[in-house]
């Protein structure tokens, strides 16, 4: 059964993407809701609030993932490669979260800013450390690390703008694209001097994987958008 909040959360969410947080107010958000304003403000406090609210979930629920997907990893290129996997997964099936994630950080102040900054923060160290060690170790070879970071999240954030479940690729034939593109750009070569696919890395289907972690992931918050395991 869902709950109020759920309700409100789910509201806000379709809201925030659909029209951005600026132009949301929160009476629409009540009215999709189906309760009164000052019912709202009961449940959840402010518009902020509610925009906080969603994107710590999502930086987390994104956080724990991408962690427990690097467990066991072999070498930079193997990390990169989950990694590049786990973002395009998310960003294919939580596109609502993804978008206002990825647009209304600008949206939050203070405190509330400070706390989704550090999630973020502590996601994107892990693609500067697999970055660098690739880099360190010869099997990347590329110029400006913060270039080649900021440009391989952004080609993966993309995904949520234009994906769709229906079209003639499925989610994992997605992912490895992907990482074939991510090596690409960053010239990742074996030993041998071979230039490394997919094919040459472990990685683990990100669906299973959000399976088995379930009742941690629920823990890290409730989804609203669609990427949970269930």
């Amino acid at each position: 059964m869902v709950t109020t909040g759920e309700r409100i959360e789910r509201a806000a969410l379709e809201l925030f993407a659909e029209k951005g947080f600026a132009a949301t107010g929160i009476r629409e958000i009540a009215e999709r809701a189906g309760i009164s304003s000052g019912a709202l403000y009961h449940y959840m406090g402010t518009k902020e609030d509610l925009l906080a609210q969603v994107m710590n979930r999502g930086n987390a629920r994104m956080l724990y993932l991408a962690q427990a997907a690097l467990d066991g990893a072999d070498g930079a290129a193997e990390r990169l490669a989950r990694l590049v996997t786990v973002h395009v997964y998310v960003h294919a099936h939580a596109q609502l979260d993804a978008l206002v994630i990825d647009n209304e950080l600008r949206s939050l102040t203070g405190e509330a800013r400070s706390r989704v900054m550090g999630l973020r923060d502590r996601y994107e160290v892990l693609w500067r450390d697999a970055l660098s060690d690739g880099r360190a170790e010869g099997t990347f070879r590329f110029n400006e690390l913060g270039i080649a970071r900021l440009a391989l999240l952004e080609m993966c954030t993309g995904v949520a703008r234009w994906y769709s479940p229906r079209g003639p690729v499925d989610d994992r034939t997605l992912g490895t694209t992907f990482v074939d593109m991510a090596f690409g750009l960053l010239n990742a070569c074996g030993p041998d001097d071979r230039r490394l696919t997919h094919a040459d890395v472990a990685i683990p289907d990100p669906h299973v994987l959000a399976t088995a972690i379930a009742p941690e992931l629920a823990e890290v918050g409730e989804t609203t958008g669609g990427w949970s395991a269930t």
